[in-house]
């Protein structure tokens, strides 16, 4: 009879480890499926061939996944988590490879910190406030992330949530007082709405339900009416400027770099300018880098290219030349040990390496230096000295350059311009200090043609439409191998060129001298995240010191008598 019982309770032992085992492989394959999910919803919401609405669902996976394991039964978050992020970062920014390297290190940095700001969420929610209302905890910290990508040495504002709504600016015509910040808030708050109301669902909450659901519905709809009646409404503000902008299509890897095709580069841009020039232009853009020849500072009569500009604008001395330059000067004597001065080879003199925009007219030559600098390509962190005189691509410019402190800008006659270069037009608040320091027009110089006809140069020209809402500026850009257009205060896009063909197109331009309430403050927004984020991560750790006196404090357990037979 006792070996019957022990049998049976063998074979119940059995069941249940069989049963557990399945169930722990199936909460696996269920965790693998919402990172999967997450990961390929926020890629197809990306623009620029992404269904922008799939961003309001994309992190609805994760975030039930979240739940699962926060009521003790969802597995390990992190790992999820990160690999939900490297989906999303690998399978939306690949081309950055036809650059450079590094970028698998960015791909596995990116979602590193994503899962990592996606975990502290997890832990911060456990103790603090563990039901669907906590989800909202996820809220600041993301924003202070994003805050975060705009600061410190890895910068990557590529992928912040705001960005997706590019290719339906009609819908986010609210970022002149919000930024793309705000579009992140929006995201955020429909998705964790959304995860709400399928838990709420699950339980059979009915009343929780229809609040979610009636409170999802003005989330979502009433930004998009707003912003809608404003698209309708809003006309460009601002006197008439003409601009011209040139694509000349220079080959960035193009191995013969020689005086004779630096002369060529600058004549193309003079050849495809010239016939659209009027008495009304005012301007003239061309690409970042499209003086190939080094330019030192103080002997720029010596530059050839200059010299053949200026001739031009001798010509037409109504308008001013735009155009970017590599350009280098001397160290004061002193500043030797800045980190990005370079040896020039004899242990005494040291110099500088700038990537600049540079204004030629009749009368002077004023340049704004990028300061907003690629990680990995332009700059390099002091950590890593060893490599500051070298690059991780094969570009002309290689190891730390070095930027101006602030944004700078340009006069020419009654108007004042930001120039933004490459890179820089991806920082909406760094954009904005050149409109509160009186442009009222904003051109884009860059050279995207390092990576190739991918979506890399595509998802960058959508940067410029974010940009225009947010300040209620025009803004004309220039790339060198495309595309190149125009963009009205609407972010509308009004011209634009086609990829890898030699153009230059025409446009006029209303230059705008109102200053917008985003432009004034910046992204306030992220800054009120980061001061919340400190408030959340103070309250876990403080409960999380309270529950461990608490445990050590309780008695130990007295051990259960033994019943007698």
């Amino acid at each position: 009879m006792n070996k019957t019982k022990k049998g049976g309770a063998k074979v119940r032992h059995g069941i249940a480890t069989l049963r557990q085992t399945q169930g722990s492989k199936a909460g696996r394959s269920r965790n693998i499926l919402s990172a999967v999910l997450t990961g390929g919803l926020l890629t197809a919401a990306w623009p620029t061939w992404g269904i922008a609405p799939l961003a309001f669902i994309g992190l609805v996976p994760l975030l039930l996944m979240e739940h699962r394991s926060a009521q003790g039964g969802g597995g390990k978050v992190f790992p999820i988590a990160f690999l939900a992020f490297l989906i999303w970062n690998t399978a939306t920014t690949w081309w950055v490879w036809n650059a450079t390297p590094a970028a698998i290190l960015a791909w596995i940095l990116n979602a590193l910190f994503m899962a990592t700001v996606f975990w502290l969420f997890h832990c911060t929610k456990k103790k603090v406030y563990n039901n669907p209302l906590g989800n909202f905890i996820l809220i600041p910290y993301w924003m202070a992330f994003e805050y975060l990508t705009y600061l410190w040495a890895a910068k990557w504002p590529w992928l912040n949530l705001g960005g997706v709504f590019s290719s339906t600016v009609s819908w986010v015509q609210w970022y002149e007082y919000t930024g793309v910040a705000g579009g992140t808030l929006w995201v955020l708050i429909v998705n964790i709405l959304v995860a709400n109301i399928i838990q709420h669902f699950k339980s059979k909450e009915t009343k929780p339900l229809l609040i979610d659901i009636g409170i999802e519905l003005l989330v979502v709809l009433l930004p998009i009416i707003i912003s809608t009646n404003t698209y309708k409404h809003y006309e460009d503000q601002g006197e008439d400027a003409e601009v011209i902008v040139v694509q000349q299509n220079c080959d960035p890897w193009n191995e013969q770099f020689d005086s004779h095709f630096y002369d060529q580069v600058i004549q193309n841009n003079i050849n495809l300018s010239l016939p659209l020039v009027t008495p009304k232009t005012r301007f003239i853009v061309s690409s970042e880098s499209a003086i190939q020849e080094g330019i030192w500072l103080h002997e720029t009569d010596k530059a050839k290219a200059l010299n053949t500009l200026r001739d031009y604008v001798q010509r037409f001395p109504q308008l001013a030349f735009i155009i970017g330059g590599t350009t280098f000067e001397w160290v004061p004597q002193g500043m030797e040990d800045d980190f990005p001065a370079r040896d020039a080879g004899d242990g005494k003199h040291f110099y500088y390496c700038h990537n600049s925009a540079l204004l030629i007219d009749t009368m002077n030559l004023q340049l704004h230096n990028k300061s907003q600098l690629t990680p990995a390509v332009e700059a390099i962190p002091e950590w890593m000295g060893f490599l500051k005189n070298y690059s991780l691509t094969m570009g002309i410019a290689r190891g730390t350059l070095k930027g101006d402190p602030e944004a700078k800008v340009m006069t020419f006659g009654r108007h004042k311009v930001g120039v933004p270069i490459c890179y820089e037009s991806a920082f909406g608040e760094y954009v904005s200090t050149f409109c509160k320091k009186g442009a009222d027009l904003l051109f884009v110089i860059t050279n995207d043609g390092w990576w190739g006809d991918t979506p890399g140069y595509r998802q960058h020209f959508e940067f410029s439409k974010l940009r225009a809402i947010e300040n209620r500026r025009c803004i004309a850009r220039s790339a060198n191998t495309g595309r190149s257009g125009f963009i009205n205060q609407r972010g509308d896009v009004l011209q634009q060129t086609h990829y890898w063909e030699p153009d230059a197109i025409r446009e006029t331009l209303k230059a705008n001298t109102k200053v917008t309430f985003y432009a004034q403050h910046g992204d306030y927004l992220s800054r009120i995240a980061v001061y919340l984020t400190f408030v959340l991560l103070i309250s876990w750790i403080a409960m999380s010191i309270i529950r461990w006196n608490k445990a050590g404090e309780r008695p130990a357990r007295k051990p259960a008598k033994r019943k007698k037979k």
